[in-house]
């Protein structure tokens, strides 16, 4: 089964210094068929103006991944972790029992757009950790490239749930494939581009879910940034 969500579908925030898509129910977006995917919570798409930023802030048992597509954020937390996350960056971060932190536009002249990722963790009160890597467009470009994963694999940052992401520069006229396992289901969504995905059509913003299927096929008709969720269905 492959089901298209398209981009115009999404919840939305609007202020004077963030502009956010929310692909899932989020603060005051709510929709009761749509609150979840498997262990994938949240996925916010956010666009945030020069110097803005959100200030420091309460988290707790959630397993949060923050991608930055342009720009550079500041990041500080209670746990200690602090930094620039900038392009092809990833953070990774354990709230667990409980975490505080801030997070802003770096620059006081470019915006930044990033995507920041919410998943629920195997089991509540885990210790607050932080981490982040850096990953080139080479290591992703025309094949998925893992980034993030349940086990502690060498080369990816370990998050607390049977869960792998995946990043891809897909250029015009290539093809990616990716199996899906039994009891396991798939979400792709599309930063930038055009792609095909198990015979769906997808400009920037949308997504399709996968469930039932053997593989999924990937095509792309302009060069593309996507990332990929592969995630257990049984958490």
């Amino acid at each position: 089964m492959i089901e298209l969500r398209k981009s115009s579908e999404r919840g939305k925030t609007k202020i004077d210094w963030l502009e956010s898509y929310h692909s899932f129910s989020f603060g005051e977006y709510y929709d009761p068929g749509n609150t979840h995917f498997g262990p994938l919570r949240v996925m916010n798409d956010d666009i945030i103006q020069p110097g803005a930023g959100f200030p420091t802030h309460p988290h707790r048992d959630m397993e949060i991944v923050t991608i930055v597509f342009e720009g550079a954020v500041a990041h500080k937390d209670s746990s200690g972790g602090n930094g620039i996350i900038t392009v092809n960056e990833v953070q990774r971060m354990t709230a667990g029992s409980g975490i505080r932190h801030s997070e802003f536009n770096a620059s006081d002249t470019e915006i930044l757009k990033l995507l920041q990722v919410w998943l629920i963790p195997v089991k509540q009160g885990l210790e607050p950790s932080y981490d982040q890597k850096k990953f080139s467009h080479q290591e992703k470009n025309n094949r998925l490239l893992k980034i993030v994963s349940g086990s502690e694999e060498e080369g990816t940052l370990f998050i607390n749930q049977d869960a792998e992401i995946y990043l891809s520069d897909l250029e015009k006229g290539k093809e990616i494939k990716h199996p899906l396992k039994k009891e396991r289901g798939l979400y792709l969504h599309l930063v930038e581009g055009a792609i095909s995905a198990g015979g769906k059509i997808l400009s920037p913003g949308d997504a399709v879910k996968i469930t039932d299927e053997e593989s999924l096929n990937i095509s792309a008709s302009e060069d593309s940034k996507l990332i990929l969720f592969d995630l257990n269905m049984n958490f």
